[in-house]
Order: C-alpha cells, then sequence, then structure tokens
C-alpha cells in the first residue's frame, strides 16, 4: 500500500469523457484519489454521489477529486449518467493501477473469496506526496470525513 509521506505512484488513464488523465499533470492543491470497487454498486453509488454533491466545496478549495475503479470507459460513462456524478471516474480496466497503490488484492463478501479493489482513499498535495491514506472507507460520510481533513490543512 502507497505509504504516508512518500511520492505517489504516476500513472495515465482514461476518464468517463473519453480524455487521459495524467496524475502529474493535476494543478489542484490537493488531490483525492478515491478507489471503488465497481460501478453502479451500492456503496459505490453511495459514495461517489456524496463526492458528487460536495464537488464544489472541494474545488473552493483548489482540490481535484478524482475516482478510480475497474471496468471500461463505457461503464463509467452509464455510472456518471445514470446518477449524475460530476467526478472525475477512471478506468483502471487491467487494475494496474490499483495495484500500484496497493488496494487491489483478496477480498471476503458472504463467504467467497475474490481478488478486487479495496475501497481507499488517498489525499496528495501539489507535489504529489501522500499526505492521508484511508483504509477500509465506509462509504457514507466519506466524503465529509476527506473534505474535513483537507479543511483541517487548510485551516478553512
Amino acid at each position: 500500500m502507497v505509504a504516508e509521506g512518500k511520492k505517489a505512484p504516476s500513472f495515465t488513464l482514461p476518464d468517463k469523457d473519453g480524455s487521459k488523465y495524467r496524475l502529474a499533470s493535476s494543478e489542484a492543491d490537493y488531490t483525492v484519489l478515491f478507489f471503488y470497487p465497481k460501478d453502479n454498486t451500492p456503496g459505490c453509488t453511495i459514495e461517489a454521489k456524496e463526492f458528487s454533491k460536495d464537488i464544489n466545496k472541494f474545488k473552493k478549495l483548489n482540490v481535484e477529486v478524482v475516482g478510480v475503479s475497474g471496468g471500461d470507459v463505457d461503464s463509467k460513462v452509464k455510472f456518471a449518467k445514470k446518477h449524475k456524478l460530476k467526478t472525475r471516474l477512471l478506468a483502471d480496466k487491467d487494475f494496474k493501477v490499483s495495484q500500484k497503490y496497493g488496494f487491489y488484492g483478496k477480498k471476503s463478501f458472504m463467504g467467497k473469496t475474490f481478488n478486487g479493489i479495496k475501497r481507499s482513499t488517498v489525499i496528495l498535495d501539489k507535489n504529489r506526496k501522500v499526505i492521508k491514506v484511508f483504509d477500509r472507507v465506509k462509504p457514507r460520510g466519506h466524503s465529509k470525513e476527506v473534505l474535513e481533513f483537507i479543511r483541517s490543512l487548510t485551516s478553512q
């Protein structure tokens, strides 16, 4: 897993709008990368909708919010359209970025074990240094938790 105080792995992934997102190109003071297991599932929908609802609060603090999950661009487009999501959503189709960050691996759900993305969030500063890792995220209220953490850094 990525470690606080270390530089975040660089990556480029396609987003729901058909463009390529390069982490190194972000000009925000802070970048929030929320890794979620799958589009259109209950917990992921709650998390993405809450980040979308709070997007203007993040923007006022010069924070970029980016969701990352498996699936292809078409899945991201449908997910965003169905739920009117305003955050950038990236398609990590082969899970390489999720693996680089340490958020892909064995999971258990309803008695079954399988590989997948472990719901986690990373906050990066403008130099791409990891300043906070939220592991085993609970979807409901997580956007507010992240916003409060960033406000504590900016005193706003």
